[in-house]
């Protein structure tokens, strides 16, 4: 009770400070102090914060009064204008891969994408992506107060809207200038774009680390494929969170290293536990539902990381910069075009051709173009297995090589190369080339940049078909083929020579190519020379010539200055396939950009180079060279039957080979030799180099018919257009057939244009007589005995020398040495008679044969063989010089003499006696039949025992005889 008491007393003293006037004036005022400093403290914050927002909306604006406000259609295209890698593909719209680049980014709608990677993206980046404007103002305080504090931590784009400026219109500059320019951009994209083209643009902006291939990637699209092998429609849920938990850290989290090899799994877990953050994201959004989000969780996101995948230029690397630089000159011309420039001024001005490449490469590599090439897959993955697997291409030989660096000498190991290319005759399109035996050991493209001496295959491009189109030459002209001096710096050195370094005399032009003669085809090539033949090379493609290869010989067997390309080279041989017109090869089809226009689209410009009947000769005469000649080795290696028409061809020395051959269909050639020219193997596991050229172009061209044989094969022949029709001609001149001709079986017949027949016989074409001394024929005299001579055929060399304007020293070089040319020879072949009888030759004998060497003396043609019988003497006969000096006879005594051009018969050469002698007459009888010494005996009446002439024989016939099956013989090539 006292307690309670106390306790009243208490308040009631309290309570009277309110009741006491006194107390309660003292609290009024200070309860007005109270609040007015209350009050004032408020009013200095609003000041301050007032002032603060002031200065800071006055410092936001001074950062941005200079950036211009963007138009809509500016921000659209920047947005929107982001580097997506081009696509290549083989033709028929077969994918190949991608265009060479640093960044692998493939562009996606937003539709196409999973709505799982588009929740995780935006639970992940910017939960309140749909809510906010741009910007969250709270990041706009703390930018600002870090910024006046200068606080060691500044803050990047918070939201996704802010990111994307950044990426596509800004730096990644960090400062307040740029964050406030990137926060006004932000607030201006989100006024003129939605949020879906916002979410679009940032899946198809933000990188993503690597991919299989170890290469750098941006764009969920290119993540998706990259990482897990699927589209970004079809990703699952923890393959969605894997990627948009990849932008925080994007080579931190990628599960590849840059060789695309899978990480060490302690490599993996820092991207495996960012992937758990976003599914729990995913989950506090609202997301997921729970059984999806343990779901996610237990997933085991390491089993969908795809195994390495090599990368297009790691599988394809001659075909992939083949592309990329065909693509990059197009597009240059393109860019340049619009700009105003023609291609005459590209080709004129290197700075400007070069300004407008570096323009076109960084187009192709930003732009996603569809890239559509030529090249047919099936046919190019065959080519590359037969050539990976090729058995007989020669050793590999040591080159010594200066290092530009050290400046020391080093080995290098260079093995055989080879350039291969297939072409579409109609189209031009080539369906497939092999580049080199390894692009990692030696980066050149040896099918479409290597140029080298094109040997003989020149010699039907450059000489026997601008010689038929102008009228100098048909398949039935006659050509020497003998010792000449062409070399004005060596005038006694025969130039050219065949690759035997032998000669088979009188041959037709077309024989000359079949067997691929040197001397012919630089005669002939000399009669054209002056009408400048070169130009022809330039119609056809032929684009490294100089103006000294205008006059040179040595063109005419592939001596060119700087040399041609294997795709110039076979694409010229298409020219006779296409009737004469020369149809330019290429590989880029078209090129279309990301909204589906078409920028270019190749179009076939053909060219008139010959005559349809030019085409069709020369088309025939080189069916000879694998019917019979140089590549006779192929009918045994080729698994379908075609019209093919070809030329072989050897660079000197033996560095280069090459064969190149057509049908109705194709062009296909190939080319083998060392990067360093050196000389091939002759032979090589016993192979000669010319067989194993054509063993690899058959095994090459066979794989593409096993592949695709509609595109190389066609059961049709080349078709023989009008004006062509078959002659006879002499095969000793060319001309019109004689009697003589005739009488000698060397009447044959070929085709020719019918404007270009010949038109009239050969007068100096006759009938004579003529001696065999050993294998050569000479002219006799009208003393020389009739019983040494024989009939034949008489040509003069000045037909020839005239007409190729050379000198032939060696005369008897023009005569074949073929059975059907036995009786012709050569007017100017003439032994001179030494004005004296020979002397008497000396015989032995061998059971029942006389025997005796050679006489000594040049003029003897011949020898006669008497018996002594008795006292008299009988001649039982006559050896021409040119048979075996063997006379088989019966018993008795016997004796020779010699007999020269002049009919001068030596002296009686020393006797012989065969068996017993004979009895013996009287020697009146012997004194009267002696003859003097010095004079001719008598031949006793009705004595026809003269020993017929004999001629060699040799297989083959001098216009239609190829050399032999594989392994063949080295070529007549140089």
């Amino acid at each position: 009770m006292k307690d309670n008491q106390n306790m009243k007393n208490k308040w009631k003293s309290r309570l009277s400070i309110f009741t006491n006037k006194k107390a309660a004036k003292g609290a009024s005022i200070s309860f007005q102090v109270m609040w007015n400093l209350i009050l004032l403290f408020i009013i200095i914050l609003v000041i301050a914060g007032s002032f603060a927002g002031g200065v800071g909306a006055g410092y936001f604006a001074s950062l941005v009064k200079d950036e211009k406000i963007l138009p809509y259609e500016k921000m659209k295209k920047d947005i929107y204008n982001y580097e997506e890698t081009s696509d290549l593909y083989f033709s028929d719209n077969v994918y190949l891969g991608k265009l060479r680049t640093d960044l692998d980014r493939e562009e996606v709608k937003l539709e196409n994408v999973s709505q799982f990677l588009i929740d995780a993206v935006v639970a992940t980046e910017d939960e309140y992506f749909y809510e906010h404007d741009g910007v969250v103002p709270k990041a706009i305080m703390r930018a600002i107060f870090q910024e006046v504090t200068n606080s060691s931590v500044q803050s990047g784009g918070s939201t996704l809207t802010q990111q994307l400026i950044k990426n596509q219109l800004l730096t990644n500059e960090v400062s307040f200038e740029r964050k406030a320019k990137e926060i006004l951009l932000a607030l201006r994209l989100e006024k003129f774009f939605d949020k879906k083209e916002i979410l679009e643009a940032y899946l198809n902006v933000s990188t993503f680390g690597r991919n299989s291939s170890g290469r750098n990637i941006a764009g969920v699209q290119a993540a998706a494929k990259g990482i897990f092998g699927v589209n970004a429609k079809d990703l699952n849920i923890p393959q969605a969170a894997f990627i948009a938990g990849l932008p925080q850290s994007p080579f931190g989290y990628t599960p590849f290293t840059q060789a695309g090899e899978l990480k060490k799994p302690e490599g993996i877990e820092p991207g495996l536990t960012r992937m758990k953050t976003v599914l729990k994201r995913m989950y506090d959004d609202g997301k997921l539902n729970e059984k999806q989000y343990k779901d996610a969780i237990a997933y085991d996101i390491t089993k969908d990381f795809i195994s390495r995948v090599e990368s297009t230029v790691e599988k394809y690397p001659y075909l992939t910069f083949e592309i990329e630089d065909r693509a990059k000159r197009i597009m240059a011309g393109i860019l340049a075009k619009q700009d105003g420039y023609d291609e005459e001024d590209l080709k004129n001005d290197k700075e400007l051709k070069n300004e407008y490449e570096i323009l076109a490469d960084r187009n192709l590599r930003q732009n996603g173009y569809q890239i559509h090439t030529t090249i047919h897959k099936g046919i190019y993955d065959a080519m590359q297995h037969v050539k990976d697997n090729f058995a007989y291409y020669g050793s590999d030989k040591i080159e010594v090589e200066k290092d530009l660096e050290t400046g020391e000498e080093k080995e290098i190991v260079e093995p055989v190369q080879v350039g291969a290319i297939l072409i579409d005759n109609s189209t031009g399109k080539i369906l497939s080339f092999v580049g080199g035996r390894d692009y990692h050991q030696k980066q050149v493209n040896h099918a479409t940049n290597t140029t080298r001496s094109n040997g003989s295959t020149m010699k039907p491009l450059l000489v026997y078909a601008p010689a038929m189109e102008l009228g100098a030459v048909s398949p039935g002209t006659v050509i020497p083929d003998v010792e000449v001096y062409l070399d004005p710096h060596r005038p006694n050195v025969p130039y050219p020579r065949n690759y035997d370094k032998t000669y088979s005399g009188l041959v037709s032009a077309r024989y000359a190519l079949t067997m691929s003669y040197n001397v012919p085809a630089m005669l002939t090539y000399r009669t054209i020379i002056d009408q400048r033949p070169a130009q022809y090379l330039e119609k056809m493609g032929f684009s490294s010539l100089v103006e000294k290869d205008y006059a040179t010989n040595a063109i005419a067997l592939g001596g060119m200055t700087n040399g041609v390309t294997v795709e110039e080279n076979v694409n010229a041989f298409g020219t006779f396939a296409n009737g004469g017109q020369f149809i330019d090869a290429y590989m880029i089809e078209k090129i279309i950009d990301k909204r589906g226009n078409v920028i270019y689209q190749h179009e076939v410009e053909p060219v008139d180079v010959f005559s349809p009947q030019t085409a069709y000769l020369t088309i025939d005469m080189m069916r000879d060279v694998i019917s019979k000649g140089t590549a006779n080795s192929l009918k045994s290696r080729l698994k379908f039957h075609s019209d093919w028409a070809g030329k072989t061809g050897t660079g000197q020395d033996l560095k280069d080979s090459w064969f190149v051959a057509i049908n109705p269909k194709v062009s296909f050639g190939v080319w083998n030799g060392y990067d360093t020219p050196k000389p091939l193997e002759v032979r090589y596991k016993g192979l000669y180099h010319n067989a194993r050229n054509i063993y690899l172009w058959a095994d090459l061209i066979n794989a593409a018919y096993d592949t695709a044989p509609e595109l190389v094969s066609t059961k049709q022949s080349f078709k023989m257009p009008g004006g062509i029709v078959r002659r006879s001609y002499c095969a000793a001149s060319g001309l019109l057939p004689t009697d003589a001709c005739s009488k000698a079986g060397l009447v044959t017949t070929d085709l020719y244009n019918a404007k270009f027949l010949p038109t009239r016989a050969d007068d100096s074409f006759s009938s004579g007589k003529y001696v065999i001394i050993g294998d050569k024929r000479y002219l006799a005299l009208d003393s020389t005995p009739a019983e040494f001579t024989h009939s034949g055929v008489v040509i003069s060399p000045k037909l020839f020398e005239e007409r190729y304007r050379i000198p032939i020293k060696n005369v008897s070089q023009l005569i074949p040495n073929k059975d059907k040319w036995g009786g012709l020879f050569i007017t100017d072949s003439k032994l001179v008679d030494n004005g004296k009888a020979p002397g008497a030759p000396s015989i032995s004998h061998s059971n029942s044969k006389i025997v005796w060497n050679t006489h000594p003396e040049n003029d003897v043609v011949g020898y006669r063989v008497y018996q002594k019988l008795g006292n008299t003497v009988k001649k039982v006969g006559s050896i021409p010089a040119g048979n075996s000096l063997v006379f088989n006879t019966q018993n008795g005594e016997y004796y020779i003499t010699a007999v020269d051009i002049a009919g001068k018969e030596s002296s009686p050469s020393n006797s012989v006696q065969i068996g017993q002698p004979a009895e013996s007459t009287t020697d009146k009888d012997k004194d009267s039949s002696k003859p003097p010494k010095g004079e001719k005996p008598k031949d006793p009446p009705g004595d026809d025992s003269s020993s017929k002439p004999g001629t060699g024989s040799n297989p083959g016939d001098g216009d239609g005889e190829g050399g032999g099956d594989n392994p063949a013989p080295p070529s007549n090539e140089n």
